[in-house]
């Protein structure tokens, strides 16, 4: 595949992490990507994908004619977590959202990409005691595909969020893949936190003495973290940002809010980023984005998988019998 132009399709895809994402692999390998197609139904994300990527997604996926879309070696999608999530309702397919899955398998049906990569969050795995999870992978196969599935952590991957997800590769061709192990260390918060922050990010006195009622610490920096039952944790790193937690869910050392730009550090998204929706929006899109040296580490797997690595550079990860996955297809 020397000097092929790599093709990919990013839906549902927010504020473009897995675009970032292979445009960094991309780069780093010597290889030639491209963009050629785009969904999100969010118009701030399109505006945000817009403003980075000099174009806009197209919008409601079950509108687009899937003949119609070009195609391509390689498709993404981080497909709606909402239906599976714990701070969701948890109703999996019965939620007109846990539907849009189909969407992706219409797409694979039509296009028949070299691989995929898809994301969700990690309570996938057991939804329905597995039902769901199963339902998916059973659908893949059928479609004549060689998947597996693993949960990664940001925290094991240079960032210093404690991000659990879980992925989804697959292979038209029985491949040999290998899931990357992880253990790279953590980017200190230091490396993260903005100095000379905002007043506007700072909570009200009766938020902090509440929350130093409840639990005090000499640990700086720190975000603390705040659950649903009310307890608090405080940690050298955060926990994973969320679309829909309360704005006093993390707080920086118990006495802000995260800034947008240090929400888009905990995602891995370069400083050159550019942001352009308001605060609440932005927040928003930072908790559904996907956590970008994660997504590059899978996505260098799956190049060198396919072969489309230069020799010189591929087997990255040590290859050992109890990482190599032999992938299933429906027969």
């Amino acid at each position: 595949m020397k000097n092929k132009i790599i093709k990919y399709i990013d839906l549902f895809c927010g504020i473009g992490g897995f675009r970032v994402a292979i445009e960094r692999v991309s780069k780093r390998y010597g290889l030639k990507s491209k963009c050629v197609f785009s969904s999100d139904i969010d118009k701030e994300c399109q505006r945000a994908y817009q403003a980075n990527f000099g174009e806009t997604p197209f919008g409601d996926i079950k509108m687009i004619n899937e003949n119609k879309i070009p195609y391509h070696d390689l498709l993404m999608a981080g497909f709606p977590c909402q239906p599976f999530s714990i701070i969701g309702n948890g109703k999996g397919f019965e939620d007109i959202r846990g539907t849009l899955f189909f969407e992706i398998a219409r797409i694979l049906k039509a296009k028949k990409p070299r691989a995929f990569l898809l994301e969700n969050v990690k309570q996938l795995k057991g939804h329905q005691k597995g039902y769901t999870l199963e339902r998916i992978m059973e659908t893949l196969r059928s479609l004549g595909y060689y998947c597996d599935y693993k949960i990664l952590n940001a925290l094991e991957f240079g960032l210093p969020q404690k991000r659990e997800r879980i992925f989804i590769v697959g292979f038209l061709e029985n491949v040999p893949f290998y899931w990357p192990n992880g253990g790279k260390p953590m980017k200190p918060l230091t490396q993260i936190l903005e100095k000379n922050v905002s007043k506007k990010h700072f909570v009200s006195d009766y938020v902090r003495k509440k929350r130093l009622a409840k639990k005090n610490s000499n640990l700086s920096p720190s975000i603390w973290h705040e659950n649903k039952a009310g307890h608090i944790g405080i940690y050298p790193f955060s926990c994973a940002l969320r679309a829909n937690a309360s704005h006093n869910y993390l707080l920086v050392d118990g006495i802000r809010r995260l800034t947008p730009r240090e929400m888009m550090r905990l995602q891995g998204f370069p400083d050159s980023f550019k942001i352009v929706c308001a605060y609440g929006q932005t927040r928003k899109q930072a908790g559904n984005a996907v956590p970008v040296p994660v997504v590059e580490v899978v996505l260098a797997q799956i190049f060198d998988a396919l072969e489309i690595t230069p020799r010189h550079i591929a087997h990255r990860e040590p290859r050992n019998n109890s990482n190599l996955k032999i992938l299933e297809v429906s027969k």
